[in-house]
């Protein structure tokens, strides 16, 4: 298995892992509001605070993962973006000089025949 597909399923593993911790968590508070033991307001408060602090980790996590993706994609060589825009940038400009040489070179030899 490649580095690249791994972290992916890790990404994948930890927004599921978010998903069914937030599911169970609104199951438990709806069970504790019929139980009584919580009022609505209080179950509300619960879940949305549990449910950004997971949000908050979960994209802490990703934002990790995509970091170690990019050191993998380093670590193999492979180009990013930029280098690849760059790359193109000078090579555009390279065949921009070969054909003005060229252009150069034929109106030169047409004037000496």
């Amino acid at each position: 298995m490649d580095n690249n597909n791994f972290l992916k399923q890790l990404l994948l593993i930890g927004v599921g892992t978010t998903t069914i911790m937030a599911d169970k968590i609104k199951e438990a508070s709806d069970e504790w509001v019929k139980e009584g033991r919580i009022d609505p307001e209080e179950a509300n408060k619960f879940i949305n605070d549990l449910t950004s602090k997971l949000k908050g980790e979960q994209e802490n996590l990703e934002f990790l993962i995509q970091r170690q993706i990019r050191y993998v994609m380093q670590d193999i060589g492979v180009a990013r973006q930029s280098e690849l825009d760059e790359l193109r940038g000078r090579l555009d400009r390279l065949e921009h000089q070969v054909r003005a040489l060229e252009n150069q070179s034929w109106r030169g030899a047409k004037r000496s025949s």
